[in-house]
């Protein structure tokens, strides 16, 4: 029988604030761009999508806009949501996409029903057959490789770009789960306001973005970093460049980073003894392109008294994790299973066992 499965017929999205990535059985992550649609107002049409769009960020002229439509992990945009949408499944069905996917999407684990009724029409109208929906902690958790089917307590926390989520894994469900709309957006909107403030000059996400990667900080380096910015006096109003230091990024992400190490600590709190003690044992596992601000693990290490790793390709966590949601649910299983917990999370384990 032809088996549509090896070409693509069912596609993982971790349809993130900051980046979108979209994982195809056999072949991985195919497709890993930014969250953002150029728009011309005048015509109402859409003139990029991705990193194409994301080049053009404060850098367009007044009748075309750059948007990000997603905000804090949900729609903020649905029609721009769907466009991006569907140009990111025909991208990468290629020449299939005459074959409608069933697609598995990843949401935060505090979106409303609403919120998640949005994503899946917005999921369907782009091309999609069947929509799965699944929450970032869980895809982040089996994207990491943690065996999450096995009775022992394991936690994963997700810093995406609108959101941290913070959970509690058990047998395959939930025990204890926040999420904090406090992550990689926010750190970029607090190192502006810092700039700002302290040096009077105005500089553009792009540039705070650089300055988060290359030089942020969450705890004291031992050999400080800096940087030269260029941006817009405040007071001149003329073009101005000058030297930012890791101490200082640390200054200006200091109250961020505190409120996700203290969520942290709350969910903890929440957990269960013999839970907790599987955590102590085990670690706090870190995923999503936030958790590679340099020292966020040891912040989080210093707050709970529990060490703190950072995941191996922690931005494709979620992304993969999804991934091999879609490449379970496509093989079937245990209904009443699958009800419970979204899929039969030990099955899909036993399955790679076997083969």
């Amino acid at each position: 029988m032809f088996n549509f499965m090896s070409f693509g017929e069912n596609i993982g999205i971790d349809l993130g604030t900051a980046t979108v990535l979209v994982y195809i059985k056999g072949q991985g992550i195919v497709i890993r761009e930014p969250s953002v649609v150029a728009i011309d107002k005048d015509t109402n049409t859409i003139l990029a999508v991705g990193e194409e769009a994301r080049r053009m960020l404060g850098r367009t002229p007044g009748n075309i806009v750059a948007i990000r439509p997603l905000r804090e992990g949900v729609i903020s945009n649905y029609e721009v949501t769907e466009k991006m949408l569907q140009y990111f499944i025909e991208k990468a069905m290629g020449k299939r996409s005459f074959v409608k996917p069933t697609i598995a999407v990843c949401v935060p684990s505090s979106v409303t029903e609403v919120e998640k009724r949005a994503v899946e029409d917005a999921t369907r109208q782009a091309g999609a057959r069947r929509v799965h929906i699944i929450e970032e902690p869980i895809a982040a958790a089996i994207g990491s490789g943690i065996d999450i089917s096995r009775a022992c307590g394991s936690m994963v926390v997700d810093i995406g770009g609108g959101t941290t989520d913070i959970a509690v894994i058990s047998l395959g469900g939930t025990v204890v789960s926040y999420s904090l709309k406090i992550a990689g957006d926010n750190f970029d909107d607090a190192i502006i306001r810092y700039i700002r403030k302290k040096h009077n000059v105005l500089i553009g996400e792009r540039t705070a973005e650089d300055l988060k990667i290359k030089i942020g900080t969450a705890f004291e380096r031992t050999i400080p970093v800096s940087m030269d910015v260029r941006g817009r006096n405040l007071i001149t109003g003329l073009p101005k460049n000058f030297t930012v230091t890791s101490d200082e990024m640390l200054e200006a992400l200091q109250e961020s980073v505190a409120a996700i190490a203290e969520a942290v600590h709350g969910v903890l709190e929440k957990t269960p003894p013999e839970l907790a003690a599987d955590i102590y044992e085990r670690g706090i596992v870190m995923t999503g392109g936030g958790s590679l601000l340099y020292g966020l693990d040891k912040l989080i290490q210093s707050r709970t008294g529990i060490h703190a790793m950072v995941a191996e390709d922690a931005v494709s966590c979620v992304a993969i994790g999804t991934g091999r949601y879609i490449e379970f649910i496509s093989e079937g299983g245990d209904e009443e299973q699958k009800e419970k917990h979204g899929f039969d999370i030990g099955g899909l384990f036993r399955k790679k066992t076997e083969s």
